[in-house]
């Protein structure tokens, strides 16, 4: 198919920060050669280390027809739930960048109430370029994200961690209680010494 849209999200397991969606379209009757080539590395964002993701992040952006980016915040994860935040936010990205005669690939399982053709790829991000495309923005979108917020935040290392949880991280919610960027929906044993 000439056009090919990929949609994949960043933190949906974290216990802290945003869920960011991204979706990415291509036009594969515009991608020249040298483009081709520059994205041939593509893969699942979590198969790079962060210097990768951030060389492939503007390759991407300049290869693709359109990139679209969402983020649903803790806030509205703890409100309506992880699951529903996630397909939402996978819808509104997808919806922005999809097209008549464009085929949506998404990582892992279909999105209700999507007016366009789709195909959810279990391990999508690892087998479609579309979807890589998409991790990785939406992981690199993501990942400053927390570094910014570390600042603003500091203590819990999220620059680190990026809100996963880690030995580092669940020692810092042991030492200092949770930050406002802290899911507070997730049953996690890392909240399990807290009086909440």
């Amino acid at each position: 198919m000439r056009f090919v849209a990929g949609a994949d999200e960043a933190g949906r397991g974290c216990l802290a920060g945003p869920l960011v969606a991204a979706a990415v379209l291509f036009d594969h009757h515009a991608l020249s050669t040298r483009e081709l080539r520059s994205l041939s590395a593509l893969n699942d964002s979590k198969q790079h280390d962060h210097a990768a993701r951030e060389e492939l992040y503007p390759r991407v952006l300049a290869c693709a027809r359109r990139v679209v980016v969402v983020s649903r915040s803790v806030r509205s994860i703890d409100g309506c739930g992880l699951h529903v935040m996630n397909l939402e936010a996978l819808r509104d990205a997808l919806s922005s960048v999809a097209r008549e005669g464009a085929l949506c690939l998404i990582d892992g399982f279909a999105v209700p109430e999507f007016g366009f053709e789709q195909r959810a790829i279990v391990d999508g991000d690892a087998t479609s370029a579309a979807i890589a495309a998409a991790s990785i923005i939406a992981k690199v979108t993501r990942d400053r994200f927390m570094c910014r917020a570390d600042e603003r935040h500091p203590g819990w290392k999220f620059a680190t961690h990026v809100g996963y949880s880690t030995p580092e991280h669940r020692a810092a919610i042991a030492r200092q209680g949770v930050s406002p960027l802290h899911r507070m929906s997730f049953q996690s044993s890392a909240y399990e010494q807290l009086a909440l």
